[in-house]
């Protein structure tokens, strides 16, 4: 049954407003997806805050355009959703991308990553990197790093020392 006027501007605010709360919007095609492998993908969004929406083509254009994004969504091909990513840029792009090694039906079309379109690849290069908590623990282990092997070096002096004091003295 066709929609209202009333109904798809409901629809074109809703996208507006989480268009304006999003970090990371990327776009996926769903054909073929089962729908309890939907609602998985939907359960474990939630998880990382993000969260999936499916809307015609035509209203995610208008609802793009009004917030003042460019991308033309009718040259995307298949059923297109949206993934908005709240929390971080990153996060919904590495679950949507976990998802689609294990099923292969979905796939990454493209999205907007710091208000700028990118496209599927890039996408799929920015969900192979480590987490924002995985890198600071890089950059923590990377920065204790001298200080700690300059601490093993002074304790080595130290036990030689000992042991050169305790040799003579016997």
């Amino acid at each position: 049954m066709p929609k209202s006027k009333e109904q798809k501007k409901k629809i074109i605010d809703d996208l507006k407003e989480k268009i304006t709360r999003q970090k990371a919007i990327v776009f996926i095609d769903f054909a073929g997806v089962k729908v309890e492998d939907m609602f998985n993908l939907r359960k474990n969004l939630k998880k990382v805050d993000s969260q999936l929406k499916v809307a015609k083509k035509t209203l995610i254009n208008l609802a793009l355009k009004d917030s003042g994004l460019k991308a033309d969504i009718d040259k995307l091909e298949g059923e297109v959703g949206m993934v908005f990513g709240y929390k971080d840029e990153i996060s919904s792009a590495k679950t949507i991308y976990q998802f689609s090694k294990k099923n292969p039906s979905l796939k990454i079309l493209g999205g907007f990553f710091e208000n700028e379109f990118k496209s599927a690849e890039d996408f799929i290069v920015l969900a192979q990197l480590p987490s924002k908590e995985e890198l600071l623990v890089r950059l923590v282990g990377s920065i204790s790093a001298p200080v700690s092997n300059f601490i093993r070096v002074l304790e080595g002096n130290l036990k030689g020392l000992v042991y050169i004091l305790s040799k003579l003295k016997t």
